[in-house]
């Protein structure tokens, strides 16, 4: 490295996303405002001009490689999932343009009386990603990927949020409970993978709703993975029997497209749910927590109670995980999960 190069400041990302959107736009007194921001990296602001709202998705190639973001839009495009177009690209840069969805999320329009509807537009997209979308060539969601997934939860809920180290049975027990779920995903049939398919992730739109965004993590996986995500959404709950009603009218949807077998009954396909489900709410767990100490974002504490009564209430379910059950009820204990320490 040369010493010039140890003087090079860092760039600044604000000026140069900037500088690209009003360059791409044609507009020099253009500006932009937030719009949202992701669990990782990633950034949306929107910009207005000659009557049209865009959106600038930054993307720092460092730690956001924007190439599968548009590799997986382009697959979901195809099959006629409603993504954004994009209409101008830097990636070197990591700044892309986009077309704006709009901001009305599934999440603050859901309630008791519009639920079933949305819920149905979300199912109608999902199928359609079932059936339609390539997936040929996606890394798979193996054993070895929903391993470290569950292993988030131990090093930093466990430990970093709750400063609980368990003893060498207790490492069993979760060991235990792991090997249960893994061969629960591992069961199922595989299929194309959203893997954050939810209510901050789905937009009401005037055409063809809903509107789908950050699916760039995409992988062949369970069948029953994004069903979970949508109908057990870490942001909000429903009560069971009518969850239970939507799972059930789906695995009768999936059977009629044939990609479940006609053997497999409610039984077992709720199996499939509540314990892909699970692996996802247990994740989850590990992941809030390392969003708030890691990177520095807090707000995500604010859910943890909702995703461990899923964990906990799923869990109880079964007999196979009465331990496991045990060990995170003692090792919480009367904590106010959203406080962080």
């Amino acid at each position: 490295m040369s010493s010039s190069s140890l003087c090079t400041p860092p760039i600044d990302r604000a000026a140069a996303r900037l500088a690209w959107a009003r360059s791409v736009l044609h507009a020099p007194a253009l500006t932009l405002e937030p719009a949202s921001a992701d669990a990782s990296f990633r950034s949306y602001w929107r910009a207005s001009h000659a009557g049209q709202s865009w959106i600038v998705m930054d993307s720092p190639p460092a730690q956001e490689d924007p190439h599968p973001w548009l590799d997986i839009g382009a697959r979901l495009a195809a099959a006629g999932l409603h993504v954004p177009v994009v209409h101008a690209h830097d990636l070197e840069q990591g700044l892309l343009l986009i077309e704006d969805l709009g901001a009305k999320l599934y999440l603050p329009a859901l309630n008791d009386q519009s639920v079933d509807a949305l819920y149905s537009d979300a199912m109608n997209a999902l199928l359609r990603m079932q059936t339609s979308v390539d997936a040929s060539d996606l890394q798979p969601y193996d054993y070895a990927f929903l391993s470290r997934e569950l292993e988030i939860m131990p090093e930093w809920f466990l430990g970093r949020h709750l400063g609980y180290t368990p003893e060498c049975e207790e490492w069993d027990v979760l060991e235990s409970a792991f090997g249960v779920l893994l061969h629960n995903a591992l069961a199922q049939p595989r299929c194309f993978v959203h893997r954050d398919f939810h209510s901050r992730n789905l937009l009401i739109t005037e055409q063809r709703s809903p509107g789908v965004i950050d699916f760039q993590g995409a992988l062949i996986g369970p069948i029953t993975y994004d069903l979970a995500s949508l109908l057990r959404d870490c942001y909000i709950v429903w009560d069971r029997e009518r969850v239970e009603g939507w799972v059930e009218n789906y695995r009768m949807r999936l059977q009629a497209a044939h990609l479940i077998a006609d053997g497999i009954d409610r039984e077992r396909f709720l199996r499939w749910f509540d314990l892909i489900g699970l692996q996802r709410h247990i994740k989850v767990l590990g992941l809030f927590c390392r969003l708030c100490y890691r990177d520095g974002k807090p707000g995500y504490l604010n859910d943890l109670p909702r995703v461990y009564d899923y964990v906990i209430g799923v869990a109880s379910r079964y007999p196979e995980l009465t331990e496991f059950v045990a060990l995170l009820e003692r090792c919480v204990g009367k904590r106010d999960l959203t406080i962080k320490v």
